[in-house]
């Protein structure tokens, strides 16, 4: 679990400048919100492009339909499962947990964990189980946050996104095996390998507004129950159910098991969620991942 660990330090190290830059005001408020704009709408389109184009469709057969099969299942039953278990909240807040519900932090966490336990292969496979995740991320996950009810209006906002357009055309170059030019890609990887960076830098500044006394909220630690426990608990008892192998259940599991999405707290900073409660989610739910992860990948590799 080394890979976890470092990891971990890794994410909290991020979040720890992104707090200090704000602080200390290198990072004004005003300079904070172009921030995030950058992030969603140039760094992120970048970053799923280039995670759609790395996965070769050859490698989707066999544990890789499994794979998928159950990733776009959960993440479809997460979608009802929030807007079941999250009704009381104020607006503010449930938004945040629906869409906390519905999206982890698999792709920055769970990639390499996938490595450290099946290697070439389990890279692989994490990449098709994100496939449902990101599509239903930047579709169904802009629409929680957007409050609209007109759902042509809704649905022209998510089409023309420029997360969900990336989305596409990475679908349609990976089952194609297009390759862009290299002096084309290069740039688009520049820009995507800046977004676990500048994504924490956003979470950090977020929670240089939160006060520590906030985060002994009860709540957020039954949330990252539901994150962690709950729905990890549900994929691994379907998967016991289905004549899936080994592989492609410990990856089902460990991605459900990863700890809030970055991108939530984001996309409540930029459409007006609570984006306080939310870092409180990311945050706490990274740190209490620690130990689960450990704890899953001993029950799934024994």
């Amino acid at each position: 679990m080394k890979e976890s660990l470092f990891l971990e330090f890794a994410i909290f190290a991020l979040i720890g400048v992104g707090f200090l830059v704000r602080k200390l005001n290198i990072v004004s408020e005003q300079g904070q919100k172009s921030i995030t704009n950058l992030v969603v709408d140039v760094i992120l389109p970048c970053n799923i492009l280039t995670a759609f184009l790395k996965v070769d469709a050859s490698t989707i057969r066999d544990d890789g339909l499994w794979v998928f099969g159950i990733s776009l299942a959960f993440h479809v039953f997460s979608v009802f499962y929030g807007r079941l278990m999250f009704r009381k909240p104020p607006e503010d807040r449930r938004k945040c947990l629906r869409h906390a519900a519905l999206c982890s932090n698999a792709g920055f966490m769970g990639i390499p964990v996938s490595e450290g336990l099946f290697g070439l292969e389990g890279i692989a496979l994490a990449n098709i189980y994100l496939i449902p995740m990101r599509i239903l991320m930047w579709s169904s996950g802009i629409a929680i946050f957007s409050g609209s009810h007109d759902w042509k209006k809704t649905l022209k906002k998510v089409l023309t996104h420029p997360c969900i357009v990336a989305v596409f055309l990475g679908v349609i170059g990976m089952l194609l095996g297009v390759r862009i030019p290299e002096p084309l890609m290069k740039p688009v990887g520049y820009f995507s390998s800046c977004n676990t960076g500048m994504s924490m830098l956003i979470v950090g500044m977020i929670l240089a507004r939160i006060k520590p006394e906030q985060f002994l909220d009860a709540s957020v630690l039954l949330f990252a129950a539901h994150r962690l426990i709950i729905l990890p608990a549900i994929v691994y008892g379907v998967c016991l159910l289905l004549p899936v192998t080994q592989t492609a259940r410990a990856i089902s599991v460990i991605l459900a098991a990863m700890p809030v999405a970055v991108n939530t707290s984001i996309l409540a900073e930029k459409y007006g969620g609570d984006s306080v409660y939310t870092t409180k989610l990311i945050v706490v739910s990274t740190l209490l991942s620690i130990p689960t992860t450990a704890l899953w990948s001993m029950l799934l590799l024994h």
